[in-house]
């Protein structure tokens, strides 16, 4: 096991899941409902296991990208994750099917896109090149037992990426 690959795996459940509310019918707002709940609780989940056990260990392992430092890829990442929470709010502040509600998964979406990508690009690829394998696989048994300890979600809470990586550092 390996927290890269156990990333790379619920990005592709992310991806589903969104494509699947782009499938479903747009009256069945039941469906929608119980559909987004569900990766409401994933996105929130999984960031917040990234930002307990994945973050931690790239900023004390990590030397960064030709893009920038392992501080800025950090920060980059608790900001990306902050938009995906306040556009996750959004959708949850507004009548499931309603065109608000779309514009706000729609949000969630593009901000959860450019996140996974910059993490896929550079967070994943500097944290293989630097962290030996018996890292990989400890930081995934924490971070599956963490998202299987709260599989019904988490309260939303924004941090500032400035102070999350003093915290952390």
């Amino acid at each position: 096991m390996d927290i890269t690959e156990v990333i790379l795996e619920q990005h592709h459940q992310q991806r589903r899941m969104f494509a699947v509310l782009d499938e479903m019918p747009r009256d069945d707002t039941t469906a929608l409902a119980a559909v987004w709940a569900r990766l409401a609780v994933l996105l929130g989940v999984h960031a917040e296991a990234e930002e307990r056990f994945f973050y931690p260990r790239l900023l004390r392992l990590g030397k960064g990208t030709p893009d920038g430092d392992v501080h800025d890829e950090v920060e980059e990442a608790v900001k990306d994750h902050n938009d995906i929470r306040d556009a996750v709010r959004a959708a949850d502040a507004h009548e499931v099917g309603s065109d608000a509600w779309w514009t706000a998964v729609w949000e969630a979406r593009k901000a959860n896109d450019d996140h996974m990508g910059g993490e896929e690009r550079d967070d994943l690829l500097d944290f293989r090149r630097h962290a030996d394998l018996q890292t990989r696989h400890d930081i995934a048994v924490q971070f599956l037992t963490y998202e299987s300890q709260h599989y019904a979600g988490i309260p939303i809470r924004d941090k500032d990426p400035e102070r999350y990586i003093s915290d952390n550092t």
